[in-house]
């Protein structure tokens, strides 16, 4: 089943960034992961406002392919660094429709 990483992501400094991107680019590929968007252009259309400077969109061919990327020993100190310099929330949905 596909799985969808969702994130909102607010850097307190760009320190981690470039060396973030290049490695999570070649990361995700590694792991099956296919980015389906990364911006700043967004809009809140409802609910509790929740800011954030990008928001990222990855598809995965299943939750364990996630997962895996998300415990590659590559890709730790990137998410570390990330996390130590950003306010981050990482969702991991189900792509399936439970309301059918």
């Amino acid at each position: 089943m596909i799985y969808y990483s969702v994130l909102d992501i607010t850097p307190s400094t760009d320190k981690w960034i470039e060396g973030y991107v290049s490695s999570a680019n070649r990361l995700v590929s590694k792991h099956g992961g296919k980015f389906l968007a990364r911006t700043t252009s967004h809009e809140q259309l409802e609910g509790k406002v929740s800011e954030a400077t990008f928001r990222t969109i990855i598809e995965w061919p299943s939750k364990e392919d996630a997962l895996a990327f998300m415990k590659d020993p590559e890709y730790i100190p990137h998410l570390e660094a990330r996390t130590k310099g950003s306010t981050s929330n990482h969702y991991l949905i189900a792509g399936k429709d439970e309301l059918k």
